[in-house]
């Protein structure tokens, strides 16, 4: 796109312009990439403190009796859904950047083969698909592009996330069962 627009900037003689643009729209990524760069942090404090205080294991604790229904392969592996737990806990806050060491951790612990099992499968489902009840990040990058209410998409990021996840999971094991038989 850059060589596209440079060459048209020639080609039309606005060379100039597409040099301003270019400097403006890096000035403002920088203050994008500042401004999400500091609530990355403070939600990645906030995780820190929560698992610190013990507050991630309760959590786990209350999502163990969903997770092994989701992952029934898994249920007895205990490294899988500690990692599952922290996964979905920090997708629940809209810490995807957060979430992925640990659906990386999941799923090396889910491994049994060199093909996905269905657990591995339900596991990339649900980490696209995620529900989020904070999206820390989107309103993040909502205020570092000034928005006056960053969090006034909480409806509709609750609606489209549990729509999109239901789906996503009961795509996962009808197809799971399908490919099963």
């Amino acid at each position: 796109m850059v060589a596209v627009s440079v060459l048209f900037g020639l080609l039309n003689g606005t060379i100039s312009q597409v040099s301003a643009a270019a400097l403006e729209g890096a000035g403002a990524a920088v203050t994008l990439c500042m401004g999400i760069g500091g609530v990355i942090c403070l939600w990645t404090g906030v995780m820190e403190v929560m698992r610190r205080a013990g507050l991630s294991e309760r959590l786990a604790g209350l999502l163990r009796p969903l997770l092994s229904r989701l992952f029934p392969g898994s249920a007895g592996n205990a490294d899988a859904m500690e990692a599952l737990s922290a996964n979905v806990s920090a997708n629940l806050l809209g810490l995807g950047n957060a979430a992925t060491p640990m659906g990386l951790r999941a799923a090396a612990a889910m491994k049994t083969g060199p093909i996905a099992n269905n657990d591995l499968c339900t596991l990339v489902v649900l980490n696209t698909a995620s529900i989020q009840l904070i999206p820390a990040t989107v309103a993040g990058l909502r205020a570092a592009a000034g928005s006056a209410a960053p969090f006034a998409i909480l409806p509709a990021v609750w609606i489209t996330s549990m729509a999109s996840v239901t789906a996503g999971l009961l795509a996962a094991k009808l197809l799971g069962r399908v490919w099963a038989a």
